[in-house]
C-alpha cells in the first residue's frame, strides 16, 4: 500500500477522519445540553468507511447516503460549517436548514443526499447510474447503506436492475453487525451481505472496513473496473459503531466487553498506528488530529452565530 498513498495522503486521511469523530462527537454534546432536537445518527468508529471509499472515487461521481451520513458528507470535502448550521436549522446550511441530518443534499458537490428510509437511497443510486449510462458520463454513482438495508427489498430490485443494465454504480455495504438492536447473525441468513451478490450475477467483496488504505484501494479496484464497464459492484466493509443506533439508544442489546474489543480495533487508532510506522512523529500525528478538532470547533462557533433558518424561517416569511 505504500506505492499507492503517500504519507501525506495518509495524513490527510487521518486529519479527515478525527474531522469526521470530533464532529460527531460535538453533535452528541449539543445534544445533551438542548442546543439541538430531534435524534441523529452517528458514524463514530466507521470513518474509515467513509474516507477510504471517497478517497478513491473522483470529484464527478455521484455520491448517495443514507440516515447515518455525516461521515459521507464531510469525506466529500462539504464545508464543516455549513453541515453543522443544516443539523441546525441555519440559513448557512447546504439546503438553508429545511434538510436537515436526513434530508441533506449539495448537487454541487455531486452529493445527491442523505436518507432516513432505510434502503432509501439505493433505487436513488441505480436511477442516477442509469441517467450517468444514458449520458455516456464517465462518473459512477455510490451508494452507502447498513447491513439492515441489505434486507429490504430495493436492495434485491436494484441490484438485479443494475445487473442487467451494466450500470456504473458501486454498492457499499458498511456492515456495523447490527440493524438498529437486531444482529445481523439473527437477520442475514447467508451470514454475510456480499455473497448474495452471486444470484445477480454481479461481483460482491466483503473487506476489512477499519484499515482506511485498505479501503481506499479495494474501493479505487471496484471503481476501475465499473468505470472499464465491467457492471456494477457490491462491496461489503465490515465496521463497527463506537455508539449507538441513535443518540437514545443505551445498547442493551450488546456487551461492554465486546465494545472495548471493537475499540481496540478503532480505526482512528489503526491510522495513527500505521503513520508510526511509515516514520512520521507523533507530534506531526498529534498535530494533524488537534487540527482537526479545532476546525470542528471554530465550525460549531460559525453554525451557532448563523441566522436561523429552515421552516420557521419559512413560515415567518409567509405570514409576515
Amino acid at each position: 500500500m505504500n506505492d499507492l498513498i503517500s504519507n501525506s495522503d495518509l495524513l490527510r486521511m487521518y486529519r479527515q477522519m478525527v474531522s469526521i469523530r470530533a464532529f460527531e462527537e460535538s453533535l452528541s454534546d449539543m445534544f445533551g445540553k438542548g442546543l439541538l432536537g430531534g435524534t441523529s445518527h452517528f458514524c463514530i468508529g466507521q470513518e474509515s468507511c467513509a474516507v477510504g471509499v471517497i478517497s478513491a472515487a473522483r470529484d464527478d461521481d455521484w455520491l448517495i447516503s443514507n440516515h447515518r451520513g455525516h461521515g459521507h458528507l464531510l469525506a466529500r470535502g462539504l464545508d464543516i460549517a455549513r453541515v453543522m448550521g443544516e443539523l441546525m436549522g441555519k440559513l448557512s446550511g447546504y439546503c438553508g436548514g429545511r434538510g436537515g441530518s436526513q434530508h441533506l443534499s449539495a448537487i454541487d458537490h455531486c452529493f445527491l443526499g442523505t436518507n432516513g428510509i432505510t434502503g432509501g437511497g439505493i433505487p436513488i443510486a441505480t436511477g442516477a447510474a442509469l441517467a450517468l449510462k444514458y449520458r455516456k458520463s464517465s462518473s459512477i454513482a455510490i451508494v452507502f447503506f447498513g447491513d439492515g438495508a441489505s434486507n429490504q427489498g430495493t436492495f434485491h430490485e436494484s441490484l438485479n436492475m443494475a445487473s442487467l443494465w451494466k450500470l456504473p454504480v458501486l454498492y457499499v455495504c458498511e456492515n456495523n453487525l447490527y440493524g438498529m438492536s437486531n444482529p445481523v447473525s439473527k437477520s442475514c441468513a447467508s451470514g454475510n451481505v456480499a455473497v448474495r451478490a452471486s444470484a445477480y450475477a454481479m461481483r460482491g467483496e466483503t473487506h476489512d472496513g477499519f484499515d482506511v488504505e485498505h479501503v481506499h484501494r479495494v474501493a479505487g479496484e471496484a471503481l476501475a473496473r465499473i468505470r472499464a464497464g465491467e457492471g456494477p459492484e457490491l462491496l461489503e466493509l465490515m465496521t463497527y459503531r463506537q455508539c449507538g443506533h441513535s443518540k437514545n439508544d443505551a445498547r442493551v442489546y450488546r456487551t461492554r466487553e465486546e465494545e472495548a474489543r471493537m475499540a481496540e480495533r478503532d480505526c482512528l487508532l489503526l491510522t495513527a498506528n500505521s503513520l508510526r510506522r511509515r516514520g512520521l512523529s507523533q507530534e506531526d500525528i498529534d498535530a494533524a488530529a488537534e487540527a482537526a478538532r479545532q476546525d470542528v470547533a471554530a465550525a460549531a462557533e460559525a453554525a451557532m452565530a448563523a441566522p436561523t433558518g429552515g421552516r420557521r424561517h419559512a413560515l415567518d416569511g409567509l405570514f409576515a
